[in-house]
């Protein structure tokens, strides 16, 4: 932001400070200077460098009170009057004049207008154009010089409407009206150019038409010329979101914006209109403002008061300040500061004979809303050259969190299954990721011409996987068992019926069904890609919640259009859905122009990470042998593994410790309609060999559950 040396001594007591000292001073307050131009009238116009937390010091006072929270000058704040209108005689209220409806207070949280009439449009006198030349200004006419001044006087844009080209409403008064556009509606700007508004996009308006771009540039209908006789004076501030879309999408930078986006406090705005009003009675003799001020908007919220203990301060820092110092910065940068003489703990140690600070956050410090802030305003005004830098750091290095242990945990297990983790973007095409949008949900779209073909932020991390994949087959990569894939990321979705954007991280799997240039998908190709997804989800819940956890895999319908109907299920933990898996949907292999089917899944990590590390039983070796039986049984088609399991549970057999699965088969010795299932029994007696014969009458027992149960016959 350019400044100029000489107005911004206009803000200081004594008023003296050279362009080197400025330079000095800034600098260490954490404003570099980037440029120092020398004027003809012997002024000096510095570039100065304001990070985007700082909106406050887009303004000479703003940088005023920086330097003279350093130095010993003080700081002298421009006079503005308590109240405005009439001059010493009764004036009409402005509410009699003009009506103000604010129906988007999220977005313009505070409106204020005033009314000036018998204005005199004409040059402005040498001190106003004086000033913004120095800062790179031109001097347009003295009304709007007026808001120019404003902005880099308090960093508080404003804006000036001709009255008379405001229509009136139903009640004879000029009406202004804050709202959102409408559909097709168009605006002129006062630089010329026609835009074209989009729904949503925050404009002031009149009954009839947009009047100007909020919080970026006014409209050229309602421009003040050489005829303009009486003014509306415009005072607000924006939502700096809102703001930030609608410059960049329309490619309009201002003044006005670059500063409503970096935030302009409401509680800074009514002040700095009384101050623009009475510079415009100042440079127009003879124009009287009528009584009073319109406001619409949000509440105004108390000053924040946040709590600075000492010692905890001098822990950050390792500078020995005292309280008082502390509390002598932070005065000088404009906070209130009290003490409390309540104890208090710093990492363990409790603090009772030195009491903490309570700071009331001024109004033009919004930034500041943690006593980490505190901190950083009290090095920066005492100086962080008073920080010492030591030659080496003692570093105690804490354990990695559980949730970080876990996440290794989970990246070698599916390593060591054959899966190889990806990294991928996280913005997509529309058309990509369409068919990953579950019922209920719609786009994330950004506006951004750098993103614009692929402007949708991922509403599944499959995409991403699904193209790792098809550059592998492109190169021709193959490897035992099919290409393996996985990957820890978040996916983003906005649920059409609250609107609000949420963001969930998840851990998504792709596995080949079938080798690359394999014969056509049949049943049990399908079957054993779906069984190793399967396992190594399985394999992940025993490790990350332990053996014996609830997981529930379970024939579905598909979550989305990505997902074969036929071949999915739904992944359960503790009843909870985590997940789901199955083939990939023809179409979106067709997408994709995927040779070769995949099996994919994707589940919600927090839930895999937030009981890690899991339980743990010892239990000692066993001392006797254990009988194994493989039994094949032969049972409708429709007949599920967990079906089979849940009844082998059921039986509750004395010695049973373990079941296995081990395969199925389909052929003409079956029969149309049903499969052979191969599972293996581990049979064993802690406490003695068990005898073969205690082990076939428990199988026996077990085999006529399954045939009573699932009309189950043993397979000779």
């Amino acid at each position: 932001m350019h400044i100029s040396l000489r107005w911004l001594c206009e803000y200081l007591e004594p008023a003296q400070l050279s362009a080197d000292r400025a330079e000095s001073v800034l600098t260490h307050a954490g404003f570099p200077i980037e440029s120092r131009t020398p004027l003809p009238d012997g002024d000096t116009m510095l570039d100065v460098e304001v990070t985007s937390n700082r909106g406050d010091c887009l303004s000479h006072v703003g940088l005023a009170r920086e330097i003279a929270a350093k130095t010993e000058l003080h700081l002298k704040e421009p006079s503005i009057p308590a109240t405005i209108g009439g001059g010493g005689v009764s004036a009409p209220d402005v509410s009699g004049a003009v009506s103000l409806d604010n129906r988007v207070p999220a977005q313009c949280p505070i409106f204020t207008a005033r009314v000036l009439t018998g204005v005199k449009v004409g040059p402005s006198p040498d001190w106003l154009v004086r000033a913004l030349a120095s800062v790179g200004q031109r001097s347009i006419n003295n009304i709007v010089d007026v808001t120019n001044y404003l902005t880099f006087e308090l960093g508080q844009p404003a804006h000036v409407f001709d009255l008379a080209a405001i229509p009136r409403g139903a009640d004879g008064r000029r009406a202004i009206v804050v709202r959102a556009a409408e559909k097709g509606e168009r605006l002129a700007l006062l630089d010329g150019r026609q835009v074209d508004l989009r729904p949503g996009e925050v404009v002031v308006c009149d009954t009839d038409r947009s009047v100007s771009l909020a919080g970026i540039m006014g409209g050229l209908d309602t421009a003040v010329s050489d005829r303009t006789t009486d003014i509306l004076l415009e005072a607000a501030t924006w939502d700096p979101s809102s703001v930030r879309a609608t410059a960049r999408r329309l490619q309009v930078r201002t003044d006005a914006s670059h500063r409503f986006e970096r935030v302009v406090d409401p509680r800074t705005v009514e002040p700095a209109s009384r101050r623009a009003a009475d510079l415009i009675l100042r440079v127009s003799p003879g124009a009287r403002a009528l009584s009073g001020v319109l406001t619409a908007g949000l509440p105004l919220v108390e000053a924040t008061t946040l709590r600075l203990r000492p010692a905890r301060c001098r822990d950050l820092l390792g500078v020995a300040l005292s309280a008082e110092d502390m509390a002598r910065a932070l005065t000088d940068q404009g906070f209130g500061v009290t003490t409390d003489s309540s104890s208090y703990h710093v990492q363990g140690r409790l603090i009772k004979d030195e009491p903490a600070l309570l700071c009331r956050v001024p109004f033009h410090r919004p930034d500041v809303r943690r006593e980490i802030d505190l901190v950083e305003e009290v090095a920066r005004t005492v100086g962080l050259d008073r920080i010492e830098i030591k030659p080496r750091l003692s570093v105690t290095v804490p354990a990695p969190q559980a949730t970080e242990r876990a996440a290794r945990e989970l990246g070698g297990i599916l390593t060591g299954l054959g899966f190889f983790e990806t990294v991928t973007f996280s913005f997509v095409s529309p058309k990509h990721a369409a068919p990953f949008l579950v019922p209920g949900t719609k786009r994330l779209d950004v506006q951004d011409q750098r993103r614009a073909a692929e402007p949708t932020l991922r509403p599944s991390i499959l995409p991403g996987l699904l193209v790792c994949r098809k550059a592998n087959q492109d190169g021709r990569v193959s490897t035992p068992g099919g290409v393996r894939l996985y990957e820890l990321a978040s996916v983003f979705s906005e649920p059409a019926a609250s609107g609000a954007a949420q963001e969930t991280r998840r851990l998504a799997l792709l596995a080949d069904a079938q080798e690359q240039g394999g014969s056509d998908l049949g049943y049990e190709r399908a079957q054993s890609g779906l069984r190793l997804v399967r396992g190594a989800i399985e394999s992940l819940v025993a490790a990350l919640r332990g053996r014996g956890v609830p997981l529930g895999i379970e024939p579905a319908a598909a979550p989305c259009a990505a997902f074969d109907p036929a071949t999915t299920a739904r992944v359960t933990l503790w009843g909870a859905l985590l997940g789901h898996l199955g083939l990939l949907s023809k179409s979106v292999q067709a997408l994709y122009d995927l040779d070769a089917p995949v099996v994919v899944a994707e589940v919600d990590l927090p839930p895999l990470l937030a009981s890690y590390p899991p339980p743990t039983r010892v239990e000692p070796l066993p001392q006797f042998p254990a009988i194994e039986r493989d039994l094949s049984i032969i049972v409708p088609e429709v007949t599920t593994w967990a079906a089979i399991l849940a009844r082998i549970d059921a039986a509750a057999l004395a010695m049973l410790e373990r079941v296995a699965f081990v395969g199925v088969y389909r052929g003409k010795q079956i029969g149309a309609g049903r499969k052979s299932v191969t599972f293996r029994l581990t049979f064993r007696d802690p406490s003695a060999t068990l005898r073969d014969e205690h082990a076939t009458q428990q199988v026996e027992a077990l085999v006529a559950r399954l045939a009573g149960e699932l009309g189950a016959t043993l397979r000779a």
